[in-house]
């Protein structure tokens, strides 16, 4: 993240200027941002692997032997 100073944050409907906050503030928000960011990717992977399980199912279900009723 490039820090500026004067930028704000809203954390619980309050705005905070990030120059105000104190070093372990900003090493917190860091910390924050990077979790949000590795939920972000894995949802990603998580839709992805959903699709491909879903095109595995749709494939084997084309291949098995069809039974009477």
């Amino acid at each position: 993240m490039t820090e500026n100073p004067e930028q704000k944050i809203t954390i619980d409907n309050v705005d905070y200027t990030l120059g105000d906050l104190s070093d372990n503030a900003k090493g917190q928000l860091r910390g924050l941002q990077i979790a949000e960011n590795e939920m972000k990717r894995l949802n990603t992977q998580l839709a992805l692997a959903q699709t491909a399980r879903n095109a595995y199912m749709q494939a084997l279900q084309a291949d098995l032997p069809k039974k009477e009723q």
